[in-house]
């Protein structure tokens, strides 16, 4: 199998769904061998901050020496992106190899009557049996969506979960309230293995609290009021915590201080569990930390950033950023969402600051919601929107009314940050 037919294949699966449950992935992993039950993981759930604590944690185990698995979702550039070790792509050879062995045991499954695995779940096997083959010391691990049934939870030898901010997303998935979708993203938490979680609303950390309970966990959160002498920046940004004083991060965004202390407890926790990490490496790890599409810089001149923000949470964070950072700078947004987000409040959050907003339809998704009607439901908070016929076009126009010293921000589903970076980029100074 070439890996332009293991892509082919792996894109036929998306005909089968999202299907929450273990049933199918168990079976599929069952007959590879079972390669999770041979990887240590970091599981980290959440819904906001997930990415960027895995970021963080990872950066820091690798310049501990440690091997080091990333197994995240949605990409940004690259779909090999997805699966890395050391931050390094898994191969082509090594993925068309890899997806061949599973390609042939989904026949089977499909020839017996049993469902097809899902693209994600071949994704996760696909993840399992690379990090296997490579020797990974740990394994951090991203859910996909919530928790207890996602594909990730088929794994037994997880020694800490981490919980991100936990807040209203993939409701008609996970739940209607925030108790409803904390319960499920706290089914990731196994019988007496470390909870380690970011600050959480009351009713989040008392799911949490007794799923751990129950399980025999210990559970820890970052304290707030521990997080002590904050300089916000948007190029550099500093904290101390938990004895450490004057911590450095290059991520920008409010939110980021919170999910880099969350990082450091991480690795505190995993400091008392085997695998120690000294002051140096802690302090260089969290300073080379960049996860793209979180507030990026993709051009100076204009500014030119990119946020994933697609959420209630997201965008509250986002606004919070904007005005801590840019106060007084105009501003030209981007804005392209799938149609089964809340874009609505999106919009009455984020459209006001904007003195102009450009609309535009997320290609290759059959969720993207089109740029008109994502531009009609913008314009009550902002009348200067328009649609864009393409990603092109957007950024074209948004550089068109933006001056030097502008703010352009293109926001939303990273499904297309990706593309809008490689046009941004082929159009002139990348900073």
């Amino acid at each position: 199998m070439t890996y332009k037919e293991a892509r082919a294949f792996i894109a036929d699966t998306a005909k089968y769904g999202s299907v929450l449950g273990l049933q199918a992935v168990t079976e599929l992993l069952r007959r590879l061998g079972d390669p999770q039950d041979s990887l240590k993981f970091v599981h980290i759930a959440g819904t906001n901050g997930k990415g960027s604590i895995l970021a963080y944690v990872s950066t820091v185990l690798k310049e501990a020496g440690y091997r080091v698995g990333r197994y995240i979702s949605p990409t940004i550039f690259d779909y090999r992106e997805r699966i890395q070790v050391n931050e390094e792509y898994i191969s082509r050879e090594a993925l068309a190899r890899l997806t061949e062995r599973i390609w042939r045991v989904c026949r089977e499954m499909l020839s017996e009557g049993l469902p097809h695995p899902t693209c994600f779940e071949v994704e996760t096997a696909l993840a399992f049996l690379y990090f296997r083959e490579t020797g990974c010391d740990l394994v951090v691990l991203e859910t996909g969506m919530g928790g207890l049934t996602d594909a990730t939870n088929v794994v037994k030898t997880t020694i800490l979960s981490v919980f991100a901010s936990v807040s209203m997303d993939h409701m008609g998935f996970l739940g209607d309230t925030l108790e409803e979708i904390a319960a499920v993203k706290a089914g990731i938490i196994k019988p007496g293995a470390g909870v380690v979680s970011a600050p959480q609303r009351p009713e989040v950390r008392r799911i949490l609290e007794e799923t751990a309970k129950r399980q025999g966990a210990a559970y820890c959160e970052v304290k707030p009021e521990e997080i002590k002498d904050i300089q916000y920046g948007f190029w550099e940004q500093s904290f101390s915590y938990s004895g450490y004083r004057r911590l450095m991060i290059g991520l920008a965004g409010c939110c980021q201080i919170g999910n880099a202390a969350t990082a450091v407890e991480t690795v505190r926790c995993l400091g008392e569990l085997g695998y120690p990490v000294g002051e140096k490496e802690l302090r260089k790890g969290l300073k080379k930390t960049v996860w793209q599409g979180r507030l990026t810089v993709v051009s100076r001149h204009p500014l030119f950033v990119v946020d994933g923000a697609h959420n209630r949470d997201a965008a509250d964070r986002l606004r919070e950023s904007l005005e801590l950072y840019f106060p007084h700078k105009r501003k030209i947004f981007i804005m392209g969402v799938l149609a089964d987000k809340e874009y609505g409040y999106l919009a009455e959050r984020l459209a006001p600051m904007a003195e102009r907003v450009i609309t535009l339809r997320t290609p290759d998704n059959p969720r993207a919601l089109a740029a008109e009607d994502l531009a009609e439901a913008v314009r009550p908070f902002n009348r200067q929107t328009e649609a864009a016929g393409s990603i092109r076009d957007a950024v074209l126009q948004a550089r068109r009314y933006a001056g030097e010293e502008d703010l352009i921000l293109a926001f939303g589903s990273l499904s297309y940050l990706g593309e809008l970076i490689r046009e941004v980029r082929m159009g002139g100074d990348a900073g």
